[in-house]
């Protein structure tokens, strides 16, 4: 099945960093024929990015707006896709999410730079917010050097994808996305569970021999219901791989995308309450700030 994507939105705070955005969304509403908004939130405390000060206040929303259309135009130049910038006012994470609901988006798009630690503690982080606000699919671009569009030509190189699967009902969502861009690119694609041992360990308690018994017995069944996931007819437009490491997921996803050259991880997105977002975090929210490739997350529409 196709991807459906109609309605692209690509974020960008005009600098450097975020602007590696744009070619994705351009590269992506040239392949599926979509329309592509272009956003920038302008926030009260970005007046200095503008050049105003506190004495002309009133007038700089209007100042902000008229800067950002400009900035927009020059990003996207003669471009052949049919674009229009959205620009608005308010909280960055609230207002891109109000907007891809809104324009009916089948997809948004920003780079990040990650966070950890106490920024992440103290500031949050809007793409995590987003990862779990949005009410559709979240393309997180990293560096263009592990890019899978060229900057240049907006040309798409998915040659290798990866499905993180813990069998939950939002990876088997993650898992979909990924297969319908599987075949659409007719990249290879790896289906990745990582077996966590303080999960399994009521499993593995028996004595050494049992234990071993048990353990192969666990992983010979994990390895069925990934290898079952994968439609016969894939195995006709692509090579899927089925594979179980052990660890924490965060870690060894990171590093099975570096080892195999992976271009983009799927990675399903459920909520935490707000403790958890704030001391633990996400898997996905983790391998985005650690992954050396672009992220898409994937988070069921709310009801």
């Amino acid at each position: 099945m196709r991807t459906p994507l109609k309605n692209i939105i690509c974020t960008t705070d005009f600098s450097d960093y975020s602007n590696h955005a744009i070619p994705y969304g351009i590269a992506l509403a040239k392949e599926f024929d979509a329309k592509l908004y272009v956003c920038h939130v302008i926030t009260l405390s970005s007046a200095l990015v503008y050049g105003e000060s506190t004495s002309d206040f009133e007038d700089v929303p209007e100042r902000m707006t008229t800067y950002a259309h400009e900035q927009i135009k020059q990003l996207l130049g003669e471009q052949p896709v049919d674009w229009k910038p959205l620009i608005t006012i308010g909280h960055v994470a609230d207002e891109i999410a109000h907007l891809a609901k809104e324009k009916g988006a089948d997809m948004v798009i920003s780079a990040t730079h990650g966070r950890s630690g106490l920024k992440r503690l103290i500031l949050g982080s809007v793409t995590e917010r987003l990862m779990h606000t949005l009410p559709c699919p979240f393309l997180i671009v990293r560096s263009p050097e592990r890019g899978f569009v060229a900057p240049a030509s907006q040309e798409i190189k998915l040659r290798q994808i990866l499905v993180g699967c813990d069998f939950s009902a939002d990876s088997l969502l993650a898992f979909q996305y990924g297969l319908n861009l599987a075949q659409e690119f007719q990249s290879d694609l790896h289906l990745v569970h990582v077996i966590e041992p303080p999960v399994y360990e009521d499993l593995l308690r028996p004595g050494v021999e049992a234990a071993e018994k048990s353990q192969q017995s666990l992983r010979d069944r994990l390895n069925q219901d990934l290898k079952d996931m994968i439609p016969e007819e894939a195995w006709n437009w692509c090579s899927p791989k089925a594979t179980l490491l052990v660890g924490h997921p965060h870690e060894e996803l990171t590093k099975y995308a570096l080892i195999n050259g992976i271009d983009l991880i799927v990675l399903g997105v459920r909520g935490l309450r707000l403790v958890e977002r704030l001391f633990v975090g996400s898997t996905t929210g983790r391998v985005v700030r650690r992954a050396p490739c672009s992220v898409l997350s994937v988070c069921a529409k709310p009801q």
